[in-house]
C-alpha cells in the first residue's frame, strides 16, 4: 500500500473532530497498516500465548477512539500518539485484570534500549513500566509524555517535538534523562531524583 500523505490524514482527523462521521470511515483504511504495525510491536513484547491478539488490540483501540469526542486533533503524529496511549492502557488493563503484580507474578521485565520502538523481546512488564511512567509524570509530566510518544508510539524526535510543541533538542534532552530515571526506577534504585 502506498504511503498516505500526512496532510490527508490530518484533514480527515479534523473533519472527524468536527463531527463528520464519514471522515472516520475514510480515515481507518488509511491508517490501519500503521496501527497494525504498532499493535504488533506491543504484542511482540508480550508473553508467548497471550490471549489478546494484535487485531483485537486494534479493534479495541478503534472502539475507544469512536467514543472520544473531546480531542482536537492536531495532525497525524498526534493521532498515532493517542492510539499508542490507548493501546498501552488496554494492555495494562488486560495485564491487571489477569492478576499481574508489580515486578512479580507472571509478569516479566521491560528493558528500555536505545531504540524508538517497543523491544521485540517477549514478555514485557507493562504494568511495572506503566507505574514507573505514572511516577515520572508526578515529577515531570513532559518527560513522561515524551517517553510515551517515543517508546510506545514509535514517533521520531521531530514528530514528538511537533506533538509536544517543544524543540527537537528539548525532546532529546528529556528523552535521555527520562530513560535513565525509568531504568533506575525499574531496577529498584530510587535514591536519586530526575
Amino acid at each position: 500500500m502506498n504511503e498516505v500523505a500526512p496532510s490527508e490524514v490530518t484533514r480527515l482527523l479534523r473533519a472527524w473532530g468536527q463531527g463528520d462521521e464519514s471522515a472516520l470511515q475514510k480515515l481507518v483504511p488509511l491508517v490501519y497498516e500503521q496501527l497494525r504495525a504498532a499493535a504488533r510491536r506491543y504484542m511482540a513484547a508480550e508473553r508467548q500465548g497471550h490471549t489478546l491478539q494484535a487485531t483485537a488490540l486494534i479493534h479495541e483501540t478503534y472502539l475507544r477512539l469512536v467514543n472520544v469526542r473531546q480531542i482536537k486533533w492536531q495532525n497525524r503524529a498526534h493521532f498515532f500518539a493517542i492510539c499508542a496511549q490507548l493501546m498501552r492502557r488496554i494492555l495494562v488493563d488486560f495485564a491487571r485484570s489477569r492478576g499481574y503484580q508489580k515486578r512479580g507474578g507472571n509478569a516479566q521485565r521491560v528493558e528500555l534500549e536505545e531504540v524508538l520502538l517497543v523491544s521485540s523481546e517477549p514478555g514485557a512488564d507493562l504494568v511495572a513500566l506503566d507505574e514507573a511512567l505514572r511516577r515520572l509524570a508526578e515529577v515531570d509530566k513532559r518527560k513522561s509524555q515524551i517517553v510515551e510518544l517515543r517508546f510506545f508510539g514509535g514517533l521520531d524526535v521531530k514528530e514528538t517535538a511537533e506533538v509536544m510543541k517543544v524543540s527537537a533538542d528539548t525532546v532529546m534532552r528529556d528523552w535521555k534523562m527520562a530513560k535513565v530515571w525509568l531504568l533506575r526506577e525499574l531496577s529498584g534504585d530510587t535514591a536519586h531524583g530526575v
